[in-house]
């Protein structure tokens, strides 16, 4: 059964920082192109962060010098270092998972709310 568990969500204040974690099972990790997605209430999702399997990364534009896309194929986890966060971060987190464009998965989501 595969699964993609988020945690690492909550509340921060503006300028603050999270690091959000993914864990996966049932899948082969490390061959797993990986990415952050979110949504914002009444928004659709929308692409934060990409990982390739051999660990290349690129990001959208709103959250460029901000945050970081890692992950650790020895523990199946990959992980999203947030900083300097602004309220417009606040949205739900989506872990996403793909295999060469056949297969993909998605976690349940961790909110993250960026208030004072």
């Amino acid at each position: 059964q595969v699964q993609l568990v988020e945690s690492g969500g909550g509340l921060a204040q503006p300028g603050g920082s999270l690091r959000l974690s993914c864990a996966a099972s049932g899948i082969g990790f490390s061959g797993y192109d990986m990415a952050w997605y979110r949504q914002a209430p009444g928004n659709q999702r929308e692409l934060v962060a990409t990982i390739t399997s051999g660990g290349s990364t690129n990001y959208a534009d709103s959250v460029k010098g901000r945050f970081t896309i890692s992950r650790v194929n020895a523990k199946d986890t990959m992980y999203l270092q947030m900083n300097s966060l602004k309220p417009e971060d606040t949205a739900i987190y989506y872990c996403y998972a793909n295999l060469g464009g056949y297969t993909d998965y998605w976690g349940q989501g961790t909110q993250v709310t960026v208030s004072s």
